[in-house]
């Protein structure tokens, strides 16, 4: 698959991810929540289907979500169903449980952390979690063991390691969710005033119809 479609998929999929998170915990908009979380579901679905490493960050993600009890809305719900009836379409690549056991512990430790209030004392902690660095951090150990291991350094038997492009692809997944995060305002009050102008224009499309009918009949 070609690097910059596979970037692209990646940043769009955490953008939307972000977005329909912020559309139904600030706004309490289903709609944008649903629709962006649908989108984002069927993003994932095409790179898990397509790319082992891809399969190895977003089921751990899923599944570390899932134990964690954090998918907890209706936009949530509707995501991880078109995820995985992409998924089970496509067909999953083979994974080997321990790198996908690590890698869902890795998403289960971030997902407790994140907005824990019994960290609030601890500001390391309280960062290290808001940016959910434990995944991050295995992802990238992953992609330096497989560099590792072509120098025959290391050469794990039970243990799948990630091609070390998985870094950056993951990095840009993380970069644009918290992208959309920051600027939610604008991408929020953007998609209205777009919906609005479609409306307008159909409104004034109509009247000239209308006008024109009217015409029609006295002429």
């Amino acid at each position: 698959m070609d690097y910059l479609f596979l970037a692209l998929l990646y940043f769009l999929s955490g953008f939307l991810m972000k977005l329909s998170d912020d559309a139904y915990d600030e706004q309490g908009d289903k709609k944008i929540a649903v629709i962006s979380g649908i989108f984002s579901g069927i993003l994932i679905g095409y790179l898990v289907v397509n790319s082992q490493d891809a399969a190895y960050i977003f089921l751990a993600i899923m599944l570390g979500t899932l134990l964690s009890r954090k998918i907890d809305g209706v936009h949530h719900f509707l995501t991880l169903i078109t995820f995985l009836v992409f998924t089970f379409i496509g067909g999953f690549p083979s994974l080997v449980f321990l790198t996908l056991s690590l890698c869902t512990l890795a998403a289960y430790l971030d997902e407790l952390g994140h907005d824990n209030i019994r960290l609030k004392k601890h500001e390391f902690w309280i960062i290290f979690f808001k940016y959910r660095f434990t995944l991050k951090l295995l992802i990238i150990l992953l992609g330096i063991l497989t560099f590792l291991k072509t120098f025959h350094i290391f050469n794990p038997v039970y243990l799948d390691l990630l091609n070390p492009s998985a870094i950056v692809y993951f990095l840009l997944f993380e970069i644009s969710y918290e992208l959309s995060g920051y600027s939610f305002n604008q991408v929020y009050k953007s998609i209205y005033t777009i919906s609005d102008n479609i409306r307008l224009h159909k409104l004034i499309f109509n009247l000239k119809k209308l006008n024109h009918q009217i015409l029609g009949l006295f002429c």
